[in-house]
C-alpha cells in the first residue's frame, strides 16, 4: 500500500510536492507548478503546504 510522504530525494523546500508526485507518480515540477498557481490564484496554497509540511510524514 502506498503511503504520502515527503521525499527526501526530490525536495526543494520542505520535500511536499516531491511526496505528492511520487505518491502519483508524474514530475515533481507539474506539482510545483500547480502548487504555485493554488499561491498566486487563491492564496490558499502557500497555507496547504505549511499545513503538508507539518501533518505529512518524511519517508524512512
Amino acid at each position: 500500500m502506498k503511503r504520502l510522504t515527503r521525499s527526501k530525494t526530490k525536495r526543494m523546500v520542505g520535500g511536499v510536492a516531491g511526496g505528492v508526485a511520487e505518491y502519483f507518480g508524474i514530475d515533481p515540477t507539474i506539482v510545483r507548478l500547480i502548487w504555485a498557481l493554488f499561491v498566486f490564484a487563491y492564496g490558499t496554497g502557500l497555507l496547504a503546504y505549511i499545513l503538508a509540511w507539518i501533518i505529512v510524514p518524511e519517508e524512512a
